[in-house]
């Protein structure tokens, strides 16, 4: 019967030392620069810190495949002071299988944004050796881009129009004030022209009017 205990207690660790192991093929590594990242706030690595890293792995898990895993299922070993180790994923059905790699890996780029705000970490301080860093979503703009075209091609057209009316009022106004000077040229020709037909009028011959007496004679 004791010996039945003994075992029970005792299989999950020795699984765990089996299945758990550097360079593990369905393993990764985990980096965390605490320190380098907070600074005087930097928090020391614990038994609690791990069970919480465990718990956001499980949660992962559970997100990207829809079944249930226990902190249990997230295995953890060959931790050193600057704080570094190895992780692998039982199945929730069969503990002493491990997950694939590449669910593992999808499931953490998944919920990458949640794992690093639980440990207040960043993709460059909080690092799991051979996942890529998720990429941040592209930012869009307020207005979509043919809105924001349209929007410069209308104010063109716009511009346009306004600049070939303020040019044909210019041309009519210019047109008026050369047919006015025009004009005023004319009548100031006729004007002198009348004035010296009268002068001309009012001019006598006087060899005409001396010779007049002598012929009446």
């Amino acid at each position: 019967m004791l010996e039945r205990i003994f075992i029970f207690l005792f299989l999950p660790s020795v699984l765990a030392a089996q299945l758990c192991k550097p360079d593990a093929p369905e393993g990764f590594k985990v980096r965390l620069s605490i320190k380098t990242a907070l600074q005087d706030e930097a928090y020391e690595w614990d038994g609690n810190e791990r069970f919480l890293f465990q718990a956001t792995l499980a949660f992962a898990m559970g997100r990207h495949t829809g079944q249930e895993f226990n902190v249990s299922n997230i295995l953890v070993c060959d931790e050193t002071p600057r704080v570094s180790f190895w992780f692998v994923v039982t199945s929730p059905d069969d503990p002493s299988q491990l997950i694939n790699r590449g669910k593992v890996e999808a499931a953490v780029r998944m919920s990458r944004n949640r794992i690093n705000s639980a440990f207040l970490l960043s993709d460059e301080t909080l690092e799991f050796v051979g996942i890529l860093p998720t990429l941040a979503a592209p930012v869009e703009p307020a207005s979509p881009p043919w809105l924001i075209v349209f929007g410069v091609v209308m104010g063109l057209v716009g511009a346009g129009i306004v600049f070939l009316l303020v040019s044909t009022v210019l041309q009519k106004r210019r047109k008026k004030n050369q047919e006015g000077d025009e004009g005023d040229d004319d009548e100031e020709a006729r004007v002198k022209t009348a004035e010296n037909g009268c002068r001309s009028d009012g001019i006598y011959n006087t060899s005409f009017s001396e010779d007049e007496p002598n012929t009446q004679m």
